[in-house]
């Protein structure tokens, strides 16, 4: 099972998650977020990593003009959209991308099943909120294109292995605050989340 850290703000908490493990890291560029970063300080961070971790940025209703410009400064390598999106504003990243599908209910769950995509709890606010899914509306369902997120921890990521989800994020189940991991939970949700 692959894993994502999200809500990284520093080389220290980078490093701990993956040196635990983590296939991909996440830097919030959405200003409200208690989780935001600053694309340069992204890039601090991200020059420092080692090679084949993806670099994730999330965005919340931006154009096409600005996610490309965060990306480059940033020097990420995918981009997360957290909001409703056109073709036409797909069409002009410059940066392969993941829809966020905000699920209220299983329809919702299987909105884009054709491509690779994050499914979270909806919610009024845009993540980090610990919020959870209804892991039953993913019985019959083939996962292995959902990156499954929302209130997920080390308590219960053994409940989420069972269902092929191609990988796993968490951000606010593995902090001591808003914004800072928590290394002994970073460490034992992925070795729970590769054990399955």
């Amino acid at each position: 099972m692959r894993v994502k850290i999200c809500g990284i703000t520093t080389l220290d908490d980078a490093m701990t998650a993956i040196d635990a493990g983590a296939d991909a890291l996440g830097f919030v560029f959405y200003p409200p977020s208690p989780r935001y970063i600053a694309p340069e300080t992204a890039a601090d961070i991200i020059r420092s990593l080692p090679p084949f971790v993806e670099k994730v940025g999330l965005f919340v209703n931006e154009s096409a003009k600005s996610i490309n410009d965060i990306s480059e400064r940033s020097q990420i390598t995918l981009a997360q959209l957290h909001f409703d999106i056109d073709d036409l504003l797909l069409n002009e990243l410059n940066i392969p991308y993941l829809r966020v599908v905000r699920a209220g209910s299983k329809k919702d769950a299987l909105l884009h099943h054709d491509e690779y995509r994050i499914v979270d709890a909806y919610c009024e606010e845009y993540g980090g909120m610990g919020k959870r899914l209804n892991l039953e509306w993913f019985e019959d369902m083939d996962c292995s294109k959902i990156i499954l997120a929302g209130g997920l921890s080390p308590d219960n990521v053994e409940e989420c292995l069972h269902y092929g989800f191609y990988a796993l994020d968490v951000s606010s189940g593995v902090e001591i605050s808003k914004g800072v991991k928590d290394p002994k939970k970073v460490s034992v949700f992925i070795q729970k989340a590769k054990a399955g």
